[in-house]
């Protein structure tokens, strides 16, 4: 069982990597950029003027500006609701460049993701502890009596909320340990963690996402599949820090720990 599970977070780690590697994976953001910053609807390096209008964003533009809306190439007035697809989905291209529109908390804005970023030219790869199997260990979920929101900080220095659904109860190292935990739609589980190893010898914080629970709260907790968030590739997303509580006083010496860059 040990073999197979290690073959299996091998495939994991190999498909994780292919993924955020992949031309529009998180390398590739190079902005994003909020239309309450941009009063004038010029956005940094971006065609076009991208005015808020009630519930959706209006892009005008000319021919010269080089944008395409739904591959075609496009001139004149669209209004715009937020993209929920694929980045490689987005209606707005200009070239191999996709404009994701986006909300966040009731404010829009657009996301910039360049296949030829930077940092997607200088990926290396993930540094990721190979799988150890002390590190994989049974939980129980419990869920609040109520949702709960506390606000936190995030990766672009603002504090936003943060919604949690319950709490996530496991013992490692001989020590009985929690974590807060959020509920996905898909019923798995999303856990932002720290721990002693956090800014030494892994990234400021991870996050983890337990399979969905059963009907007695029962799932594994398995750090092997710890994973960086989305701003350890990019600085333009705005990823939340662990809400309270949620930084552990042990080393979770397991998963993704940092990038490798050229």
């Amino acid at each position: 069982m040990t073999s197979d599970a290690a073959d299996d977070w091998k495939h994991w780690h190999e498909h994780r990597t292919e993924t955020v590697s992949a031309p529009y994976g998180p390398l590739a953001l190079i902005g994003t950029h909020w239309l309450e910053d941009c009063p004038d609807g010029r956005l940094p390096d971006i065609p076009g003027v991208w005015v808020l209008d009630g519930d959706a964003v209006v892009l005008t533009a000319s021919a010269s500006d080089g944008l395409t809306v739904d591959g075609e190439p496009f001139a004149g007035e669209i209004r715009l609701g937020a993209d929920t697809g694929p980045v490689s989905a987005a209606r707005v291209g200009l070239g191999e460049r996709r404009l994701v529109v986006l909300i966040r908390e009731g404010a829009w804005g657009v996301r910039d993701y360049d296949p030829d970023s930077a940092a997607r030219r200088a990926f290396r790869g993930i540094e990721a502890t190979p799988y150890d199997p002390r590190r994989s260990v049974p939980g129980r979920f419990t869920p609040y009596d109520a949702w709960r929101v506390v606000r936190v900080g995030t990766a672009d220095g603002v504090a936003r909320e943060l919604g949690l659904d319950g709490e996530l109860a496991f013992q490692l190292d001989g020590l009985e340990l929690t974590l807060q935990v959020a509920v996905q739609d898909d019923g798995k589980l999303w856990a932002v963690f720290a721990d002693s190893t956090s800014g030494n010898g892994s990234y400021r914080f991870r996050f983890l996402y337990p399979g969905a629970p059963d009907a007695e709260g029962r799932t594994t907790v398995d750090f092997n599949r710890a994973v960086l968030p989305p701003c350890a590739f990019a600085d333009h997303f705005i990823c939340p820090f662990p809400p309270p509580g949620n930084t552990l006083g042990v080393a979770i010496e397991a998963g993704e720990r940092n990038l490798n860059l050229r």
